[in-house]
C-alpha cells in the first residue's frame, strides 16, 4: 500500500470536527470506490444531526475568535495553508486520482491552483476593510466599513474539490468567516486530507462534516450558518436557493454549463484543433466551464473536424496514475448518463468521426472513449444540456453572427470561447456574448484576480477576485460627527416657511 492508501484506512469513516478528526457516530455511510479499478478507498460515513449541531456551534464559537483576529495574523494563516498544501502536493494528487479518476498531471495541477487561490486571498484579505466617503455635512467623517457573514457552509462537487474549496473558503476566511465543508460524496476522503494543511488553523475554524444530501440541507438550513456555497447541479442549487431565501442567508451558486466553442477562418486551425480538444476532454469532459458546443465556420469545418478527430485519436486513455491523457469518469452512474446521451445523438443523426463506445483493452473501470460527432444541429438535445462527458459535438455555421445566435441560444451562461484573428469580430465577442466569461484564442484559463461565475441557469454570484471577497462580508455606513452638533436643518420642530404654503 501507498502513504495515501494508509491515509485512506485512516480516514475511513471520519469527519472533522472543532480541530479533531474522529469517528463518526453514523450508523450508515457508502463506499468510496476507485473508478479505474471499481475496487474500494473506504467508507464515508453519514453524519449525524448532532454531529451536524456540534460543527456549527463550534464554528459560531469560533469565528467570534476569527473575526476579531488581525488582519495580518489571518493572512499569515492563510500563506501557512497554501506551503502545506505544495509540501503534500504529490499525496494530495495520488488521493484525488484515486479518489475520482483524473490523470494524476491534472490532480496535480489542481493542488499549486488551491495554493495559489490561499496565497492570493491571504494578501488581498486585508488589503481593504472598507472606505472613507465624501461627508454630506460639514465636519463629519462617513465611511464604509466590512464585516464577515459568520459561519460560509461550502458544498463541493466531485469535479475539484481542491480548487473550487480553495478559491471559496480561502475568501471566507480571509473576511473573518469560519467555515464547515460537506464534500462530495465521492471524493470526501481526499477533502479529509486537504483538510491536514489547514490544522494550524484554531479548532472550529475550518471543519468537514461527510454525508449525502440529508447532511448538506441540514447545514443549509441551518438558522446558525449564514451563508451557503454551492456548486453542483441545477436542481440542488435551486433547492439551495430555496432553503436561504426564507431567511435571506446568503447564497453563492455555481451550476451547469454549456459553453459554446466558436470557430473562425481568420484564426490558425492547427491551434484551434488542440486548444478544442482540450478544452472538451479535461477531466474526462467533467468540468462546468468545458467547451460543450462546438460552432465551426462552413470555410474551415472540414479541416477542423479532421484535425481534432486525428487529435483525439491519439489520446492516451487509462488509470490516471498511469501514463495517460484521459482517466475514468468517475462513476458508474455518470458514464451511463453519458453514454446515453451520446447514443441519443447519434440516434438523431449525429455522425461518428471517433469514439463514441468504451476502450476494449479495459474489462472493468468507468472508461469512455472521447468521441467527435459531425452533423449535429444546434436543436439537438446533445447542445441543449449540460453533457459533463468528454465529447466534441460540431455544427457548421456560415457566418459570424450565426454563430453567435446559436451561442446564446442557451439556459446557461457560465463561460464562452471564440476563436478569430478578426479584432471586430473579437469586440462583438466580448460585448455580445452571454455568458460571465469569455476566453478569445486562449481557452479556460483562470486568474485569481478576476472573477469566475456564470448568469443566467448557470448561478448567480462570482468566485475569484476582489468579487469573491465580496460574496462572503457586508457593509455598514457609519457617520460620525465628532463635534456631537444639532443638526437643526432638519430635526425638529420644522420651520414655519418650511410648510405646506397653501
Amino acid at each position: 500500500m501507498t502513504h495515501v492508501q494508509d491515509a485512506f484506512a485512516e480516514l475511513s469513516g471520519k469527519i472533522l470536527i472543532d480541530g479533531a478528526e474522529r469517528k463518526s457516530a453514523a450508523s450508515d455511510g457508502f463506499t468510496v470506490i476507485d473508478p479505474a479499478f471499481e475496487t474500494s478507498n473506504g467508507e464515508v460515513p453519514n453524519a449525524t444531526m448532532d454531529e451536524v449541531n456540534e460543527s456549527v456551534r463550534a464554528a459560531n464559537r469560533a469565528q467570534k475568535v476569527w473575526a476579531k483576529t488581525n488582519g495580518l495574523t489571518r493572512a499569515e494563516a492563510l500563506h501557512e495553508v497554501a506551503r502545506k498544501l505544495r509540501a503534500m502536493q504529490h499525496d494530495l494528487a495520488e488521493a484525488m486520482t484515486r479518489e475520482m479518476g483524473k490523470p494524476y498531471k491534472e490532480s496535480f495541477d489542481e493542488v499549486e491552483w488551491a495554493a495559489l487561490a490561499f496565497d492570493y486571498y491571504a494578501e488581498i484579505g486585508r488589503h481593504d476593510h472598507g472606505r472613507i466617503v465624501g461627508p454630506v455635512v460639514d465636519g463629519q467623517t462617513h465611511l464604509v466599513t466590512k464585516h464577515p457573514l459568520g459561519v460560509v457552509v461550502i458544498i463541493m462537487a466531485f469535479n475539484y474539490p481542491y480548487t473550487l474549496y480553495a478559491w471559496q473558503a480561502a475568501a471566507a476566511l480571509a473576511t473573518g468567516n469560519t467555515v464547515i465543508l460537506k464534500p462530495s460524496e465521492m471524493t470526501t476522503l481526499c477533502s479529509m486530507m486537504m483538510m491536514r494543511a489547514m490544522d494550524h488553523c484554531p479548532p472550529g475554524v475550518v471543519q468537514c462534516i461527510s454525508g449525502d444530501y440529508k447532511v448538506g440541507s441540514a447545514l443549509t438550513e441551518h438558522a446558525d450558518t449564514h451563508c451557503v456555497a454551492f456548486t453542483g447541479s441545477i436542481k440542488a442549487g435551486q433547492a439551495v436557493n430555496s432553503a436561504c431565501a426564507p431567511t435571506f442567508k446568503r447564497a453563492l451558486i455555481e451550476c451547469s454549463g454549456n459553453d459554446p466553442f466558436i470557430v473562425m477562418p481568420s484564426a490558425p486551425i492547427e491551434v484551434v484543433a488542440r486548444g478544442a480538444v482540450f478544452s472538451a476532454y479535461i477531466n474526462c469532459g467533467q468540468i462546468c466551464a468545458r467547451a460543450e458546443r462546438f460552432f465551426v465556420h462552413e470555410d474551415v469545418h472540414d479541416e477542423f473536424v479532421e484535425r481534432v478527430t486525428d487529435l483525439t485519436k491519439s489520446l492516451r486513455i487509462g488509470p490516471g496514475l498511469d501514463k495517460v491523457d484521459i482517466g475514468p469518469m468517475v462513476s458508474a452512474k455518470e458514464r451511463d448518463r453519458f453514454e446515453g446521451l451520446v447514443k441519443r445523438a447519434i440516434d438523431a443523426g449525429g455522425q461518428v468521426q471517433c469514439g463514441g463506445g468504451r476502450p476494449s483493452e479495459f474489462n472493468r473501470g468507468f472508461f469512455v472513449e472521447p468521441t467527435v460527432l459531425a452533423g449535429i444541429d444546434p436543436s439537438m438535445e446533445i447542445m441543449n444540456t449540460e453533457t459533463f462527458g468528454p465529447v466534441i459535438p460540431v455544427s457548421k455555421v456560415g457566418s459570424f453572427d450565426e454563430a453567435l445566435t446559436h451561442a446564446n441560444n442557451s439556459q446557461f451562461a457560465l463561460g464562452s470561447v471564440v476563436y478569430t484573428m478578426d479584432l471586430k469580430e473579437a469586440s462583438r465577442a466580448m460585448e455580445e456574448l452571454d455568458a460571465g466569461m469569455t476566453w478569445i484564442n486562449a481557452p479556460l484559463l483562470d486568474n485569481d484576480a478576476g472573477p469566475f461565475g456564470g448568469w443566467k441557469m448557470s448561478g448567480t454570484g462570482s468566485q475569484l477576485g476582489v468579487e469573491g471577497l465580496e460574496q462572503f462580508r457586508q457593509s455598514k455606513m457609519v457617520m460620525i460627527d465628532p463635534n456631537c452638533a444639532e443638526h437643526d436643518f432638519w430635526w425638529y420642530p420644522y420651520k414655519d416657511e418650511e410648510q405646506y404654503p397653501g
